[in-house]
């Protein structure tokens, strides 16, 4: 059953913590809120997108997830363009697909709404795609982002190679989505080749699982960035002596010594700790924490205050579940 309280809570601590926007019905939100017994996805659309409108902010993006084969994916982002999304992540997850179907896919997705793609870890069920499958993704005009997400450093070098070598790369925000390497990615300068000539191009942001945690931190941490690729030494010291303690967060709460079972219960657990949530429940009745993840969780919550709110939450959580937060 959904707690709509709590989801209404959760979404305005993200805004109030200064998020860009809002990315919906993906990984964290559960692939699950798709399946017809829980048929959540709908009714946390909707949640997220009122929140976000009672704000009068036209500056926030929200993003929708869309995933399954082509003809799922069209409609999901037909509901999302319904309730006022402004683009959908094309989930890459699906059983059986080619490259090639996976951009036709796009291609008949992208004529709903502009499209952000999204190469997920094959840890969690992400398939291996190829530097000329990101050059064609990227030539698609619909295309205005990309996640990079496949927690490996070859294969998002070859991603970033690929948007540049589609000459589209100055129309293509290029977003994190490895959780390991946060801060790596943030200060990492490509220099790869496009129509062009040589280009340097840079992640402007994240789109992250976890940023779903310690937001507002996170959000710090992204200004931080932007002021050392700007050429502030005191903001690139800064981060270079968070950059392990980024990671160190991360393998509590994403459990990759369980091959990440724990990703999706470590995020609840975290939020739970801080009183966002009521408990860890998943929608996969086979998810949950690891052994020894929950005392993980606390150690880095005690270990890297500045890193999880846990005193912003503190100070708002009463007002953020009141019905009307004002």
């Amino acid at each position: 059953m959904l707690d709509t309280r709590r989801q209404r809570a959760l979404t305005r601590y993200y805004l109030d913590a200064g998020a860009g926007g809002l990315a919906v019905g993906v990984h964290t939100t559960q692939f699950e809120i798709r399946d017809p017994e829980h048929a959540l996805l709908e009714p946390v659309l909707s949640l997220a997108a009122d929140e976000v409108r009672a704000r009068g902010d036209d500056g926030l993006v929200l993003i929708a997830g869309v995933a399954g084969e082509t003809e799922q994916a069209v409609a999901e982002a037909e509901l999302a363009r319904s309730l006022g999304y402004d683009a959908v992540l094309v989930s890459p997850r699906v059983p059986g697909a080619t490259e090639q179907t996976l951009l036709e896919r796009a291609r008949a997705v992208g004529e709903v709404l502009p499209l952000v793609g999204f190469y997920l870890q094959t840890a969690i069920g992400g398939p291996t795609l190829t530097r000329d499958f990101w050059r064609e993704f990227a030539s698609i005009p619909s295309v205005v982002a990309v996640k990079a997400a496949p927690f490996d450093r070859y294969r998002t070098l070859e991603l970033v190679r690929g948007i540049a070598e589609s000459g589209r790369s100055d129309e293509i925000a290029l977003y994190t989505g490895n959780d390991d390497a946060i801060v790596a990615d943030l200060l990492s300068e490509f220099h790869v080749e496009s129509p062009d000539g040589v280009r340097t191009l840079r992640f402007v942001g994240g789109l992250l699982g976890q940023w779903a945690v310690g937001t507002r931190a996170a959000v710090r941490l992204l200004e931080r960035a932007h002021r050392a690729a700007a050429g502030d030494l005191q903001a690139l010291h800064e981060l270079a002596r968070q950059s392990v303690d980024v990671t160190d967060l991360n393998q509590a709460v994403f459990d990759p010594g369980h091959d990440f079972a724990g990703v999706i219960a470590g995020v609840h657990e975290l939020l739970r700790q801080q009183g966002l949530l009521e408990g860890i429940w998943c929608l996969n009745p086979d998810e949950g924490l690891s052994p020894g993840q929950a005392e993980e969780i606390a150690r880095v919550r005690h270990t890297y205050p500045g890193l999880n709110d846990d005193d912003f939450v503190a100070q708002n959580l009463d007002r953020w579940l009141r019905e009307d937060p004002t």
